[in-house]
């Protein structure tokens, strides 16, 4: 690690006349300040690597509840490997606080780093009204020399567009007193810690060379793989954005392959794996819908604010929507294979939020099966470890015990908890003489082991 800041120690990166080891040994030495605006379950992860790295860093979150428990040395973000007991440690040994005030924290900084999300509106388009407010807050309190930095996905051009003269009209200061880079985050839960720490390149784009240079400086003290700098914010911002759209453009492919199976007669994931031996495929893995608060999402980013074409990418977004009704089908062709209706069936869904092990329900294709199993009038049950509330689903929360007590005609496994794994069918069975069909929505359960119906998405019918 880089020695501690000598007698030339500097509190501002951007433009300062120290050199490069100066100004490094400054910030790891806690003198340049950081504020990190928004601590969500990627903005708290991201605050405690500044803070273990700079060992001066304060956190702004608007929710009261969530800066009293950071206060409190404890995390609201659960399932994130090492967070806990880094947030305890941190906040114990005062490198890490945080407050309800953003602009208390941008008068105290001198790197801001924001993390706010980017929803999208019921007409598609991107929402960057908290991204607005919070840089409103960092112009009240911004300083020459001062520097922030963007992770949040956000349209390509934001940045240079939108966030620069916003911070000029708040703060007073022009371009080339302040600096601004994009530097996406790239991160998963589960795993924050670990992404951020290094488990990628961190893609840093400044509005001007010097801000892209403070900003490298930074990250390459909190990234162990390095920095990939690019020519400007637009292109960052534009890495992000395009990720997410791959995957997207890629899963409804797998998708679109997936309603072949039937007509085929074959295991569709079996001739995916196969072909993707070849270096140049990579296709996906086909399921029941595209959840989360990224990739249903980001296409938008293109979508609605340019003028090009963007038909790829609406194809893709339609084909991943229509992956529930999907799903649906099958549950209706299964039970009437079986003599019965939808409306006079019993269907447990298990696995309601987006991702096993991820306490988010954003886009979770849950939420549009539990919707349309119970339009066609079926009694629709839930289960989730994660969730502690359903208000957002058609169905009646249950727990793993009671559901498979349940007299169920169908179950439809969407989201593989690991809980569900390990599932003991012959107790479902005996409990239940009336099971019909069980749809694998996964590709997680053992046929076999089942010892009903299944329909796995991708697969087939395991007879």
């Amino acid at each position: 690690m880089t020695e501690p800041a000598s007698a030339e120690a500097v509190d501002s990166l951007y433009g300062a006349e120290a050199d490069d080891a100066v100004q490094r040994a400054s910030f790891l030495a806690g003198e340049v300040p950081v504020a990190v605006y928004g601590l969500g379950k990627m903005g708290l992860p991201l605050a405690a690597v500044f803070a273990d790295v700079s060992r001066n860093v304060i956190g702004a979150d608007i929710d009261p509840a969530v800066v009293e428990t950071i206060e409190d040395g404890g995390s609201h973000v659960k399932r994130e490997p090492g967070l806990e007991d880094l947030v305890f440690e941190l906040v114990s040994a005062g490198a890490l606080s945080a407050t309800t005030e953003p602009r208390e924290a941008a008068s105290a900084a001198a790197v801001h780093v924001v993390i706010v999300p980017t929803p999208i509106t019921d007409d598609k388009e991107p929402d960057l009204a908290i991204l607005d407010a919070v840089v409103e807050e960092i112009g009240a309190g911004l300083e020459e020399g001062d520097l922030v930095c963007i992770e949040c996905t956000v349209p390509p051009q934001t940045t240079e567009r939108r966030v620069l003269p916003a911070l000029e009209d708040a703060s007073g200061l022009e371009r080339g007193e302040f600096g601004l880079a994009f530097c996406p985050e790239r991160t998963s839960s589960g795993r924050a810690l670990e992404d951020i720490r290094g488990a990628y390149p961190k893609v840093v784009g400044g509005v001007d060379d010097e801000s892209t240079r403070a900003a490298t400086l930074i990250y390459e003290e909190l990234n162990a793989k390095g920095v990939l700098p690019v020519s400007d914010a637009t292109t960052a911002e534009s890495v992000k954005v395009f990720e997410g759209l791959y995957r997207d453009v890629n899963i409804a492919l797998a998708n679109e392959l997936a309603r072949f199976t039937d007509e085929l007669g074959i295991d569709v994931t079996e001739a995916i794996d196969v072909a993707n031996t070849q270096p140049f495929c990579d296709i996906h893995t086909p399921g029941p819908g595209v959840g989360g608060h990224c990739i249903p999402y980001y296409p938008y980013f293109m979508i609605e604010p340019f003028e090009a074409d963007s038909s790829l990418l609406e194809t893709a977004r339609a084909v991943n929507d229509s992956m529930p009704a999907f799903t649906v089908e099958k549950v209706q062709e299964g039970l009437e294979a079986d003599g019965k209706s939808v409306a006079e069936s019993t269907v447990v869904v298990l696995g309601l939020t987006y991702r096993p092990g991820v306490e988010e329900i954003r886009a979770t294709p849950s939420i549009p099966i539990s919707e349309e199993l119970s339009s066609l009038g079926a009694t629709v049950y839930g289960v989730d470890p994660m969730l502690d509330s359903v208000e957002e689903f058609a169905l009646e929360q249950v727990d793993l015990e009671a559901a498979l007590e349940l007299e169920a005609d169908a179950i439809v496994l969407v989201t593989p908890h690991e809980e569900f794994l390990d599932i003991n069918w012959e107790d479902v069975h005996r409990n239940s003489d009336s099971l019909s069909i069980v749809i694998d929505g996964r590709q997680a359960l053992e046929a076999d082991a089942v010892g009903a119906r299944v329909y796995t998405i991708g697969r087939g019918y395991d007879e």
